[in-house]
C-alpha cells in the first residue's frame, strides 16, 4: 500500500527524497526559496522520468544537452504544480490549502513533514543575533505547521528541527508546541538522532517529533537506539572525484575520477550513472589558500586542528580572536564523519577546507550534497538557469540528510 504525504518548509527536499525512497508519494511541496523550488521540481521531474522509464531525458539535462525548460515540458504540469512557492503564514495559507486541495481530490492525507526555518531556535542563530532571535516572526512557524494538522489531519507527522529547539528560551518553544500539538489532536514522541548512525558521514545532530493521533494505539520505535554499522572514512566520499583546485570545476558536467566506491555504492549515492555534476570549487584568495596549506599540514602531521591564533599575525584579519577560533577547519579524510555542513558555506568555505593539499580548496558543491548524503543525480538549481554555487550550498547546508529520512520513513511505513 502507498502512503502520501505534504511536506512543509520543505528546503531543497532532502527529507522529502527520504520519503519517496521509502516509497511513500508526494503530494505537495511548500517552500517560500525560489532557488529551492525549482530543486523541487527539477528532482520532481527525476522521479517522474525515472518511473516512466524515460530516464535518458533528466541525463540530457544533467549533460547539457536540454534546457530545464526542455526538461520541465516533458513532466506533466499537475505534477510541477505540486511545487508550492508561496511562504506559509496567514497571508498565503488559504491559497495554499487550495492548490493542496486541487492535488488531493478526494484523498485522505496520511502525513505532514518538515520542518520550519532554524534560526530561531540553533545555537549560531541566537548568538549571531542582536536580540538573542527574541521576537522574531520565525520562532512560532510551528503555529502556522500546526494550522496544517488541523486543516489536513494527518494519520501522523514528523516534525524535524535543530538540537537548540530544546533550549530554546529554556525548552519555552518545545513546551509550548506539545501543549498545542496536543490540542490539535496529536500525542507526540520527541527524538534526539544523529546523523552518522544512518550512515551520513556527518557529525550531525537534529531533533525529530514523531506525532500520532491521539485516539490511535501506536507502537513509536525507538529511533535513537537505530544504528547502521559504519565502516567507512570521509575518504570512501571523495576519492572517486576529479583533482580540482580553487576556483575549478564544472558544473555540467565532468567524468568520475575513479569507479564508484564501496560507499557509495552501498548507500547508492553515485547511483549507476556516469554523470558528475556541479563538481565546483568557489576561487580562493592567496592568503586564504596560505591558510588552507597551514591547516591541512597541521591535520596530516598530528591530527591536530588549525587555532585562528596560532597563525602568523601577517594571515589574521579577524579582530575576534576569543570566539570561531576553529574558523579553518579541514574535512578531515581519515576520519568516520565530517564537520556539520551548514548554510553559512554559502558564504565561504574556511570551515570546510579539502584535505587534499595538492588541491588546496575548500569543498565543491558535489561534495558538500555528498556529505549530505545526497545521491549523484540530485540538482541544486539556482532561480535562473545555470550554475548557481550560493544557491546551491545554502539548500544543501539547510538540508535534511535523504538517508535519515528513508530509516526514518521506513519506520514510520512500519508504523502505519
Amino acid at each position: 500500500m502507498s502512503y502520501n504525504f505534504i511536506d512543509l518548509f520543505a528546503g531543497a527536499g532532502g527529507l522529502s527524497e527520504g520519503f519517496i525512497q521509502a516509497g511513500f508519494e508526494p503530494v505537495a511541496h511548500v517552500e517560500i526559496e525560489k532557488s529551492a523550488c525549482n530543486t523541487l521540481k527539477t528532482r520532481t521531474a527525476y522521479h517522474y522520468l525515472n518511473l516512466s522509464k524515460k530516464k535518458e531525458i533528466y541525463l540530457s539535462y544533467l549533460k547539457d544537452e536540454i534546457s530545464r525548460e526542455n526538461l520541465y515540458d516533458q513532466t506533466p504540469t499537475s505534477l510541477l504544480d505540486s511545487v508550492i512557492n508561496l511562504p506559509i503564514g496567514t497571508d498565503h495559507n488559504k491559497t495554499i490549502f487550495t492548490q493542496i486541495d486541487k492535488l488531493l481530490g478526494k484523498r485522505k492525507v496520511d502525513l505532514i513533514i518538515g520542518g520550519p526555518p532554524c534560526q530561531a531556535y540553533s545555537l549560531v542563530g541566537r548568538a549571531r543575533s542582536k536580540t538573542g532571535m527574541a521576537g522574531d516572526s520565525r520562532n512560532y512557524l510551528f503555529i502556522q505547521y500546526a494550522n496544517y494538522l488541523e486543516k489536513y489531519q494527518p494519520k501522523m507527522f514528523v516534525f524535524e528541527n535543530v538540537l537548540g529547539l530544546k533550549s530554546a528560551r529554556k525548552g519555552h518553544y518545545l513546551a509550548e508546541m506539545e501543549k498545542l500539538f496536543n490540542e490539535k489532536g496529536y500525542q507526540i514522541k520527541l527524538f534526539t538522532l544523529e546523523a552518522r548512525n544512518f550512515g551520513v558521514l556527518q557529525n550531525r545532530k537534529r531533533v525529530i517529533i514523531i506525532g500520532w493521533q491521539k485516539d490511535k494505539q501506536l507502537n513509536i520505535p525507538n529511533l535513537e537506539e537505530i544504528v547502521i554499522e559504519n565502516n567507512f572514512e570521509v575518504e570512501d566520499l571523495l576519492k572517486d572525484l576529479p583533482s580540482i583546485k580553487a576556483g575549478e570545476g564544472k558544473d555540467k558536467f565532468l567524468n568520475y575520477h575513479t569507479s564508484t566506491t564501496d560507499y557509495l555504492k552501498t548507500h547508492s549515492l553515485r547511483n549507476g550513472i556516469d554523470i558528475l555534476t556541479q563538481h565546483v570549487a568557489r576561487p580562493n584568495n592567496t592568503q586564504d589558500k596560505e591558510i588552507y596549506e597551514i591547516a591541512v599540514k597541521k591535520w596530516q602531521k598530528n591530527q591536530e586542528r588549525l587555532n585562528y591564533n596560532d597563525l602568523p599575525e601577517r594571515l589574521k584579519t579577524h579582530h575576534n580572536r576569543t570566539s570561531f577560533i576553529d574558523r579553518f577547519k579541514v574535512v578531515a579524510a581519515d576520519l568516520s564523519y565530517s564537520q556539520t555542513i551548514v548554510a553559512h558555506i554559502s558564504k565561504d568555505g574556511h570551515y570546510y577546507i579539502h584535505p587534499d593539499i595538492k588541491q588546496n580548496r575548500s569543498i565543491s558543491v558535489r561534495e558538500a550534497a555528498r556529505l549530505q548524503s545526497f545521491p549523484d543525480d540530485y540538482y541544486f538549481e539556482g532561480e535562473r538557469e545555470g550554475a548557481n554555487r550560493t544557491a546551491a550550498f545554502k539548500q544543501i547546508g539547510n538540508a535534511v540528510p535523504p538517508l535519515m529520512a528513508k530509516v526514518i520513513a521506513e519506520n514510520i511505513k512500519e508504523i502505519l
